[in-house]
């Protein structure tokens, strides 16, 4: 019976919105009553953040960036960087001492009716809501901050009105 690797303290948060800012929340099974935006941790250190954008958001949505319904230029590095401490609870998935986290901040923007496949060991459903209750929904205060800042990057995506 093998052990899983250490997970890598380097994540990505992707702030899942409709060209209306409506914001993409996600209810973790492990946690029933948190929501969040997609998260994930790199696989190895050299996986760009991309990929792990990429990898995380099919992973927990189904939700498939570089298709013709979401191309890539809708997925947008904020550059933003938030450091955090790993909540004591989620430690035992890192390396020993391993405290804190590295999160970066990218937007996807999709079109409201996208389909979305949730991974029923990771989260238990879904929710659309107008950034501002989204915000007040995450469990999270870098996502709520993230959220927050919506309006702001928005306008980065190629395409939208500004």
């Amino acid at each position: 019976m093998s052990e899983r690797p250490p997970k890598i303290p380097q994540s990505v948060l992707v702030v899942i919105h409709s060209p209306a800012l409506e914001v993409l929340l996600l209810e973790r099974a492990d946690r029933p009553g948190y929501w969040q935006s997609v998260t994930g941790s790199k696989e190895r250190l050299d996986e760009p953040l991309v990929q792990t954008c990429i990898r995380e958001v099919a992973e927990e949505t189904g939700i498939v960036i570089g298709s013709e319904a979401v191309p890539m230029t809708n997925l947008v590095d904020w550059g933003l960087r938030n450091v955090y401490e790993i909540y004591p609870v989620w430690r035992h998935r890192y390396a020993a001492g391993v405290t804190h986290n590295t999160e970066h901040v990218f937007g996807l923007r999709v079109p409201r009716d996208t389909p979305i496949r949730l991974a029923p060991r990771e989260h238990l459903q879904y929710v659309w809501l107008p950034w501002r209750e989204a915000a007040d929904r995450c469990f999270s205060p870098s996502n709520a901050e993230a959220v927050l800042m919506l309006p702001r990057f928005a306008s980065r995506v190629p395409g939208e009105g500004a």
